[in-house]
């Protein structure tokens, strides 16, 4: 076996890797295809977004039966005034030139009263309309927020956190806009053509008629827009995720940004990302153009033929002048509607290419499924904390088919501590994946104690098993509510004693508020170093059984390293821990070493064994050791 390849000392990092890693080439800005990124549809099981809007709704039933009453009179009260308009035109007016002002009253009065009901009503069913959409987008964005942190790590590691955010954020805004706006506008347009078309049947049966023929037109205007509008609304939905995945993706890495001048690179892509949005949004307001315009030429032919057929009607006296009136009135409320469908049709495609979005992440379910029937851990028999690990016949392929794990077997007793070691795409960080069960194996299984992992609910998992990663995320807020997210009800002075055994007291004592110091976003606050440190503290606060180490100090520098280690010679005693190893330092603390190459375990021994012998690590020791010389 040949040793890796290794790096020259430097001020930093006097120790050489076990493997160097190289840096992305730049991406080059996405083609001006329909989805430049070709993953933001999920499978959306069939009836799952009808499904998805009556489980919104289904706990407002009586709200929602409310509101339609609501509408109902609204649209009562103002569909009455062409009637009282025909009525003062045949009947009042010529009573009061007969001096009998009763009739004429009562058409004012009429029609005040309906003014201020349809006024009042209108309100009332604003608000309830309001309150019924605010609760279901409500409870939606929660079940986006559930549902995301439940699906397992392989999911989001191919569905990026920008997408989350477009399906949280945007696709929930154009479905406020339908529940606001566009619900309303089609109860509105089909409650008007239900009260006028019968309205005007029974004023007069061949002007009712004509009315109804001419909705004819309409109806096929309106199903060829649907199907048109319907594709260009998903590409519209599409085209916008892409747009806020560049830009969190980007912010995101604000620092490889500008470390490696990317800036340039990156404006080219977004520019590309946007014009392919703006086409896209052009599209479908040149869908809602064509939609219009038509909509208006068979509406203003309607009411200008209805005009002329029914003034040579009055003129042959075969109708009453009033019911022509109310006619062109209902007319013109008939077709004025037609413009506000179509912008509930605009709502209505957007909100429904982004509920299917939605429906299809809700319909995502998790690799890693909790048991229908839980089991407990046995009570440790020992006073040590450790608990053992068995890997039973374990195999790990990805779903594309990649094997990263052969089958392979492994047992880990009780309190020993265990690198592992090897190079880039070994399958260290898998190992310790799968012993913290972000994966199940694809065949075989792991034992803590005898029991399955699957057969662990996770709260029980995760007070057994704790993983502290390479990167060390710290959320915002204070330095000690970061500590104790493993255990939240841990009192100040445990939380205290964690840092100080991991030796992170002293540099948090000297922040400005010392533990209550707000780290703020991602812990920006304090240095990598620092923070790996608070990822120390944390873990050790949850006191687990098994302790698993991601390459964990690979952020701290050298003092701070032998700080850790130090305090790890002491934490870790009793308890089994899986160190994988990015620095050959990091090995001394070990009972054991593991080193792996393409997924198998290669070497297996204690590390003074293992330097004394001629094999890999034997060799990986000489050079480390060299180079530091």
């Amino acid at each position: 076996m040949t040793a890796p390849t290794t790096t020259a000392p430097t001020p930093d990092d006097e120790q050489p890797a076990l493997a160097t890693t190289s840096l992305p080439a730049p991406a080059r800005a996405p083609e001006d295809t329909d989805d430049p990124f070709g993953q933001d549809a999920l499978p959306t099981p069939k009836g799952a977004t009808a499904g998805l809007l009556r489980s919104l709704l289904a706990p407002m039933k009586g709200r929602v039966a409310l509101t339609v009453v609501l509408l109902l009179l609204q649209q009562a009260a103002v569909q009455a005034g062409p009637l009282l308009v025909a009525y003062a035109i045949d009947r009042a007016v010529p009573a009061f030139r007969d001096h009998d002002n009763g009739p004429l009253v009562a058409v004012g009065l009429g029609y005040l009263f309906c003014a201020l009901a349809s006024g009042g009503l209108q309100y009332w069913f604003v608000s309830s309309a309001a309150r019924v959409s605010q609760d279901a987008l409500l409870d939606l964005r929660g079940r986006i927020f559930r549902h995301a942190q439940a699906l397992s790590l392989d999911f989001h590691e191919r569905y990026t956190s920008g997408r989350l955010i477009s399906r949280s954020t945007a696709d929930v805004e154009s479905l406020r806009e339908l529940l606001n706006d566009g619900l309303q506008e089609l109860a509105t347009v089909a409650l008007s053509f239900a009260y006028i078309s019968a309205t005007l049947l029974w004023l007069d049966l061949g002007i009712g008629g004509v009315a109804v023929a001419s909705l004819v037109p309409l109806y096929l205007l309106i199903r060829s827009y649907r199907r048109r509008a319907g594709r260009v609304y998903a590409l519209r939905s599409t085209a916008i995720a892409a747009v806020i995945v560049k830009f969190v993706e980007t912010m995101n890495g604000i620092r490889p940004v500008r470390a490696f001048r990317r800036e340039a690179a990156n404006d080219a892509e977004f520019e590309a990302l946007n014009r392919h949005h703006e086409r896209k949004n052009g599209d479908a307001i040149l869908e809602m153009a064509r939609y219009v315009v038509g909509s208006r030429v068979v509406a203003n032919t309607a009411v200008a033929a209805m005009v002329l057929w029914g003034a040579h009607r009055v003129a042959a006296d075969s109708l009453e002048l009033g019911v022509l009136a109310a006619a062109v009135l209902y007319l013109r409320r008939l077709y004025d509607p037609i413009d506000r469908l179509g912008m509930f049709l605009n709502s209505y495609q957007s909100a429904t290419a982004s509920l299917e979005k939605i429906s299809g992440l809700l319909a995502q379910t998790p690799s890693v499924q909790e048991p229908s029937a839980p089991r407990e851990l046995p009570v440790r028999e020992s006073e040590h904390p450790g608990r053992e690990v068995v890997f039973d016949g374990v195999r790990f392929a990805y779903r594309t088919g990649g094997e990263v794990l052969p089958r392979f077997d492994l047992a880990l007793p009780a309190g020993q501590t265990v690198a592992v070691v090897g190079s880039t795409g070994a399958g260290k960080s898998t190992l310790a994946k799968l012993l913290a069960r972000f994966y199940d194996p694809t065949e075989g299984r792991i034992l803590l104690d005898g029991v399955d992992l699957r057969d662990l609910a996770n709260s029980e998992l995760r007070r057994g098993v704790v993983m502290v990663t390479q990167e060390a995320f710290l959320f915002s807020g204070s330095v000690a509510d970061n500590i104790a997210i493993g255990r939240p009800d841990a009192g100040r002075e445990e939380i205290e004693r964690a840092a100080k055994a991991i030796g992170a007291h002293d540099f948090i004592s000297a922040l400005p508020e010392g533990y209550d110091t707000d780290v703020r976003k991602r812990g920006g606050r304090i240095s990598a170093g620092q923070r790996q440190l608070v990822a120390f503290a944390r873990a050790l606060l949850a006191d687990p059984a098994v302790l698993i180490l991601d390459e964990a100090t690979s952020s701290l520098d050298i003092p701070g390293e032998r700080a850790v280690q130090r305090a790890m010679s002491t934490v870790l005693n009793g308890r089994t821990a899986v160190v994988i190893a990015h620095r050959l330092s990091t090995v001394e603390i070990a009972d054991r070493v593991l080193v792996m190459e393409h997924g198998r375990v290669v070497e297996d021994g204690p590390p003074a064994e293992l330097v004394a012998g001629t094999g890999r690590f034997a060799q990986l020791h000489r050079a480390w050791r060299e180079s530091l010389v």
